[in-house]
């Protein structure tokens, strides 16, 4: 029971979304009936969204339903065309707001947040993804616009998609991000070819949740008894390990988001050569496949991986002067602009940056087997390293967490990290 208090208490996203699972996969069983019609599952993706808001949220569900709204009137009213500045112009003005409010009442009033306050602004940063995905498939004519015009019952019924899409309860409360098209596609499919029944998936990913959590909580106890006092290499161990309890807590939450998806049947990418249902076509990261990079650049790119691809296609693609510094600055400003995310945003830039010259510098001279073997293990320990500070400074956001952390000297890694291109210049 304590456990259960402790998750309730610090996550209740976990727990939110673990109710809601049966009613996921509810959706995936009614699918096949005849009578569930298209109109009947983009209601009960939409209505579930609704329900869930309210239920988390309570009154500050309207810092998300009244967006939603918007989006799937703008999407409907616009132009393909001009649909996505309005989009992108009013999602972000939106959060900004409410962000700054957050840390008004944070820094200046030195007031706690209701809690239940901040998980609708972190549902609205997720509605924000999905908003300006959807404007982009329609800029870019990856779907069909709504045609306008008819009676009242046909428009609401050409503004349901976009407002099932804003508001589908798998994605409300976590991603991966599912883009608008991909939706669509799914929710017409859903009936006449349904994907394998993912409960296998959805146990065994479960019981990862579960690993991780109690994993995290060990971490938890041992930084807790553990000063990081005790000598550099001890304070250096003491930020590595925090971090890793800090990415625990990511990949549980990816896991979770994944069987909710996995649950109403998306997700789904084939067979593997064995027979078996593949269900790792929406997922963010799995720490068997992001911790192992050895390369700054390689971690980033698999790190929340639909946000990053998200990130790509919104600003990285669409810009040629200074696309990756642009990138993170705008990432800085989708996560809340707190003095700790704007600095570790900039950092982890200046920082892939410095890693493409690195290894570019470094790898002709690597041309023997104990050469490579030593040079990976040496990029997996810096990659740690510089994520750890990044990360440490990006989840605890304020000044005096950056202060107490650059009194530590396992802040020096990402500063030699971006300083070593510059003197391999000099030789």
């Amino acid at each position: 029971m304590e456990s259960l208090r402790l998750v309730l208490v610090q996550h209740p996203q976990l727990v939110y979304q673990f109710i809601s699972l049966p009613f996921a996969f509810l959706f995936y069983m009614l699918a096949k009936l005849r009578g569930f019609t298209l109109t009947h599952r983009y209601l009960y993706l939409a209505v579930g969204g609704c329900v869930l808001a309210s239920v988390t949220m309570g009154p500050y569900s309207s810092i998300v339903l009244v967006p939603a709204l918007s989006s799937a009137l703008l999407a409907y009213a616009l132009q393909p065309q001009d649909v996505h500045p309005w989009m992108l112009g009013i999602h972000m003005c939106w959060q900004t707001f409410w962000h700054l409010s957050i840390q008004y009442s944070e820094y200046w009033l030195q007031e706690s947040c209701d809690g239940r306050l901040l998980l609708a602004v972190s549902a609205l940063m997720l509605l924000t993804q999905r908003a300006t995905s959807m404007s982009m498939d329609l800029q870019e004519g990856k779907v069909l616009p709504p045609l306008s015009g008819g009676a009242v019952l046909g428009r609401a019924c050409a503004v349901l998609p976009y407002l099932s899409y804003s508001l589908y309860f798998p994605a409300l409360l976590g991603g991966p991000l599912c883009s608008f098209a991909q939706f669509v596609h799914f929710v017409e499919q859903s009936a006449s070819s349904r994907p394998p029944s993912p409960l296998r998936d959805i146990l065994s990913k479960a019981l990862s949740v579960a690993s991780l959590e109690w994993a995290r909580r060990l971490l938890r106890d041992l930084l807790i008894s553990y000063s990081p006092s005790l000598g550099r290499l001890g304070q250096v161990l003491w930020v590595w390990t925090l971090s890793v309890a800090l990415r625990m807590r990511y990949y549980s939450h990816w896991a979770l988001s994944d069987c909710l998806n996995n649950a109403v049947g998306l997700g789904f990418s084939g067979y593997s050569q064995h027979g078996t249902p593949l269900w790792d076509g929406l997922s963010d990261g799995e720490p068997w496949m992001v911790e192992p990079s050895s390369r700054l650049s390689q971690f980033t790119r698999k790190w929340n991986r639909t946000t990053a691809a998200w990130l790509r296609r919104l600003i990285f693609q669409r810009y040629r002067t200074t696309p990756l510094a642009l990138t993170f600055a705008f990432s800085a400003w989708w996560h809340g602009l707190h003095p700790g995310q704007v600095v570790g945003f900039m950092v982890w830039a200046a920082a892939v940056q410095a890693d493409y010259r690195i290894h570019n510098y470094l790898r002709p001279l690597v041309d023997s087997r104990g050469k490579k073997l030593v040079y990976t293990c040496l990029s997996w320990v810096l990659t740690q390293l510089v994520i750890a500070c990044i990360m440490i400074a990006v989840e605890f956001r304020s000044v005096v967490s950056l202060l107490l952390l650059c009194r530590m000297h396992a802040c020096l890694f990402p500063l030699i990290y971006i300083l070593t291109p510059f003197l391999m210049k000099r030789q």
